[in-house]
């Protein structure tokens, strides 16, 4: 949420306070927890937690820690984490991606962000108190509340980043309590033998065909940017499980939806340090990694766990370890001595991946043909199969995750797929589950965000539509969303541009009507690997985008309690044919890979200006032309004739002409500069 969000949130408070504020009356609603009553009132979706806050305070009690504060990430920063890594599910009950605990001798709560505070109210019990925002800063303030001076405030390091170490460490600076760092997990002390078993799945290799360069290319790379660097660093520290999976051409199954496996990696001038569970590599993947024994391009297998010791050891000599902060925790950041560090936001390996070749952006090309073929037949199956009231929202996950396993060189879905239809769509990560999920409904929303994993490509898609008569509300709101794609889908923008500097170009649309979305516009996405990858998208702390990065561009629109709308693609920026050539890098626009057209149900052609309708006849000429002849490859009849009907180009004279498009897209972007400068 931008600063200006917040602002506006504080100032109202404020009012609140000032004015004597009157508490809200208790919800009427039956999906969220009701506190207030007597006693409280809790849907079947909360879990009750009141034996493990015991068991953990008492474990608290036991090593003289008066707050303990969980987070929702695993040691390697990882977005979506394995459920043995689960600590904040398991403690709370709340299962969103994005989360932090804290425990006190006599209070708990969590803080989450905007996205999950209706999902939270549905799986927390009334032991945890609901905190609306995700400031370290808030989360201090609360804890000086709850703890007295001199009380000790305890966190495990290695599931903290350096940034949020740091945050959490000047927060509390000067309050008369200690931050200490308590290497034995509290949590999974108490979690004890129901702890999930770490995974025990083979590592393989990527086969030569899905890699787009060989592993010893890779490293050559990395080592040359060692070279160059001013500092001349001696070894790149890597923690993200996707930099070692894609540096070394591996895949695992470690984490649901994610092809990667637990490791670490110290790669320096003259050997490679690969820590993982040597058992579980293929007899492939050991003979690829010892292919150049002896030598520097000798991969030596070490044990997972010894990561923390090697590198102390390493540390001893005249080195300087070069690493990503965004990745690695500050466990492993205090081992090695400062002057021996060189730090930087990400790490030349996760700056290297963002950036894809040519045979990588064809893989991932030809990954989202298919995956819109999986998607055109769910369109097809839903119109069929909604209006006779046989589908839910948890059987629709189900066909679309096995439609795209049914497509070649599938690996399952990308990600738990959200299937939301009515008031759940507001949910903008919803995801059904078995016996409590809605019928889906001719004259409702339905919004549906899905992926899948390939071996050429991860795809993630999101299209909303309605099969009955949508609300005038609902047709300008999807309208107006859709503008936002296309504006930022076909805008050209000079090299080395920030994604931030160019984010509200996907939301004009909706702020001229006074509508917004809470999350952000767009990530990165992987070959093969993450469905979110880093440092690329339209945040404050990604790189700036550069020709070959793919993203996706998601705005979207949300009413609580009503309908929800979002639109997802996923783009990639490449170099734009200007009238004039600039004189330094060529300006840059976007290619959109995902193929399947939007609903022409919701779509109101008046608010579209003439540009926005010849963009989308152009892309729909596309979709026919690269996914046709798959559907027909595929002996798919009906959905070609489907796909025919839905991209039909539509009347460009449709269209009311504005004279103030351009001086608005400008004042946009001049907005857009300012807005970066407060959030900055």
């Amino acid at each position: 949420m931008c600063a200006l969000h917040w602002i506006t949130a504080w100032a109202l408070l404020l009012h609140g306070c000032a004015a004597g504020w009157v508490p809200p009356a208790p919800s009427t609603r039956n999906d969220i927890r009701d506190c207030s009553t007597d006693p409280p009132y809790l849907p079947p979706t909360a879990t009750n937690t009141t034996a493990r806050l015991a068991a953990l305070r008492d474990t608290m009690q036991a090593h003289g820690v008066h707050a303990y504060i969980v987070p929702s990430t695993d040691a390697h920063m990882s977005e979506y984490i394995s459920k043995r890594d689960a600590r904040l599910g398991w403690l709370t009950g709340f299962t969103g991606s994005a989360g932090t605990s804290v425990v006190t001798k006599d209070k708990a709560a969590l803080w989450t962000d905007s996205r999950y505070w209706t999902q939270a109210e549905r799986e927390l019990d009334c032991n945890w108190e609901l905190q609306r925002t995700t400031w370290i800063e808030s989360i201090a303030m609360w804890i000086m509340e709850a703890v007295p001076v001199g009380g000790n405030i305890s966190l495990d390091p290695f599931l903290f980043s350096v940034a949020t170490w740091n945050s959490y460490s000047q927060a509390l600076y000067g309050s008369g309590r200690t931050l200490l760092p308590l290497e034995t997990n509290l949590v999974d002390q108490v979690w004890g033998d129901q702890r999930p078993s770490p995974s025990s799945s083979e590592i393989y290799s990527l086969p030569a065909a899905f890699t787009g360069s060989s592993w010893q290319e890779k490293v050559a790379g990395i080592r040359q940017q060692m070279e160059q660097h001013v500092r001349r660093p001696t070894a790149v520290l890597l923690s993200g499980l996707e930099e070692t999976a894609w540096l070394f051409n591996l895949r695992g199954d470690d984490i649901p939806y994610n092809p990667v496996f637990y490791s670490y990696t110290l790669l320096t001038n003259t050997n490679i340090s690969l820590f993982v569970e040597g058992s579980r590599l293929s007899a492939a993947a050991r003979e690829s990694l010892s292919s150049g024994c002896p030598g520097p391009l000798c991969v030596e297998l070490q044990e997972y766990g010894q990561v923390s010791a090697h590198l102390r050891n390493y540390t001893l000599g005249n080195v300087t370890v070069w690493l990503g902060t965004e990745y690695t925790t500050y466990g492993l950041y205090g081992i090695i001595p400062q002057e021996k560090l060189l730090e930087e936001s990400y790490s030349p390996v996760m700056t290297a991946k963002a950036v894809k070749n040519a045979q990588e952006q064809e893989l991932l090309r030809a990954a989202h043909v298919r995956d819109a073929v999986a998607v055109i037949q769910y369109l097809l199956w839903l119109e069929k199969m909604v209006p006779q009231g046989q589908v839910d929202e948890f059987s629709g996950a189900q066909h679309i995750d096995g439609l795209r396993r049914a497509q070649q060189h599938s690996h399952g879905p990308s990600f738990q797929s959200i299937s939301a239809s009515g008031l759940n769509a507001a949910l903008a990560h919803y995801s059904p589950s078995n016996g409590s999920s809605r019928t889906l409904s001719a004259g409702e929303m339905y919004l549906f965000d899905t992926g899948g994993q390939y071996l050429d490509g991860t795809t993630d898609i999101t299209r909303t539509v309605h099969w009955g008569q949508p609300t005038p509300l609902q047709k300008e709101a999807y309208t107006r969303v859709l503008m936002g794609n296309i504006d930022l889908s076909r805008l050209v923008f000079p090299s080395n541009t920030a994604g931030r500097t160019v984010e509200s170009f996907a939301r004009r649309a909706l702020w001229d009507v006074g509508l917004n979305y809470g999350h952000g516009t767009g990530h990165g996405i992987g070959n093969f690997l993450s469905v979110h990858e880093w440092p690329v998208g339209f945040q404050s702390n990604n790189v700036p985008l550069a020709a070959g990065m793919f993203t996706s561009i998601e705005p979207g629109y949300y009413r609580d309690g009503e309908f929800g709308i979002r639109i997802e693609d996923i783009a990639l920026v490449v170099e734009a044919q200007t009238k004039y050539q600039s004189e330094e890098k060529p300006f840059l626009t976007f290619e959109v890979v995902s193929l399947v057209p939007y609903d022409r149900n919701l779509i109101d052609l008046s608010l579209l200006s003439p540009e926005q309708i010849q963009y989308l006849n152009s892309y729909y000429k596309k979709i026919r032309e690269r996914v046709g002849p798959e559907l027909q490859r595929q002996q798919l009849q009906e959905e070609y004739e489907w796909l025919q009907e839905s991209t039909e180009p539509f009347p460009v004279g449709s269209a009311v002409t504005t004279t103030t498009t351009t001086a608005m897209l400008a004042l946009t972007s001049l907005l857009s500069v300012l807005l970066s400068g407060l959030q900055a």
